[in-house]
């Protein structure tokens, strides 16, 4: 009796092990197949565009497209010959989709993208290989909200620019070399060795007419934007951007009672860029110094009554220089340019 009770424990226990085994074989594989790693590298679907041209000004979007038999890194370089404009798309992956490279018109090293041909190229690491394709665009992409600024028009007389009386000081409207966009931008430079400030420009509401700029009253859905360059050679200088609310509605900023909040822009690589923050991420300042609100400590951007630029550097650093473009309020999400 003991050897059947002992074959039928036997029996249980590799029943056991059979069930647990099935059981794990049914668990999901994490990570990538490894046929998707170590196998042969084949191109299952060659380099693609959705439709040949494009109206980024009526939302449309172009969408990339390949597929590999195995990951690898790729890179699409989209480049406008007759502007310098370049969109880059990259990842490692065996599949182009909409999920990785679909272009809504927007540019990754700037000028923007203007009408016309652009040609489109893909390297993929993998096999070496480069593919192009042409996408012609018809319509450019044109930037929603409010804008503060894209000095198209020179200087409004309403805005105050200040510069200090240092040296080689150029507070001007500037049309040379890279435009990021339209035709012009502002050029702040100069050298001041008694004094953070360089100099500085500020856009009072009133200078958008009876409706101010105009501003949502939530400020989790509002971005504020900007597009600087920072030269090559020169990094020593910062800006700081201030935000003025008039609270009590009387149509102006009182320092002493009502909250300014700010944006400090220093760590700038270089070339142009686009830098955003949503308003709600805005810090509190008194005094040039983070503290607590003046007035009711709430971001209200509806009763924006100001916003400053101020162009500063450290006075022991020498000339310092800044380029600035299109200052515009968005809603939903940073602009798209």
């Amino acid at each position: 009796m003991s050897s059947v009770k002992n074959f039928t424990l036997l029996l249980g226990a590799l029943t056991l092990l059979i069930i647990a085994g099935c059981q794990r074989s049914e668990e999901p594989f994490e990570g990538p197949e490894l046929e998707l790693i170590y196998g042969d590298f084949a191109v299952l679907e060659q380099f693609s565009v959705s439709q040949a041209s494009v109206d980024f000004s009526n939302d449309q979007s172009v969408v990339f497209k390949a597929r590999f038999t195995t990951l690898s890194d790729w890179k699409i370089t989209v480049f406008q010959a007759t502007t310098g404009a370049t969109k880059i798309f990259s990842g490692k992956s065996n599949y182009i989709d909409r999920t990785n490279a679909s272009w809504d018109g927007t540019t990754t090293i700037f000028p923007s993208f203007g009408t016309g041909k652009c040609t489109a190229t893909l390297e993929v690491v993998a096999d070496s290989s480069e593919t192009s394709l042409d996408v012609n665009i018809d319509g450019i992409l044109s930037p929603k909200g409010t804008i503060v600024a894209d000095f198209e028009s020179g200087i409004n007389p309403d805005w105050t620019v200040f510069a200090q009386a240092g040296a080689d000081m150029t507070f001007i409207i500037d049309d040379i070399d890279v435009v990021p966009q339209g035709k012009k931008y502002f050029n702040m430079a100069g050298a001041v060795n008694w004094d953070y400030l360089i100099g500085l420009v500020d856009f009072p509401s009133a200078a958008y007419g009876a409706n101010g700029f105009d501003l949502t009253d939530n400020p989790d859905d509002l971005y504020f934007n900007v597009v600087l360059n920072r030269p090559d050679t020169l990094s020593n200088g910062f800006i700081i951007f201030q935000f003025k609310e008039d609270e009590n509605g009387d149509g102006k900023f009182i320092e002493s009672s009502e909250d300014m909040y700010s944006f400090e822009i220093d760590d700038l690589e270089s070339g142009w860029q686009v830098v955003s923050i949503k308003y709600s991420d805005l810090e509190s300042l008194d005094n040039g110094s983070p503290s607590p609100a003046r007035g009711n400590n709430v971001k209200n951007p509806d009763k924006l009554s100001m916003v400053s630029c101020l162009f500063l550097a450290n006075p022991a650093s020498g000339y310092a220089k800044m380029d600035m473009d299109y200052l515009v309020f968005t809603t939903s999400g940073p602009a798209k340019l």
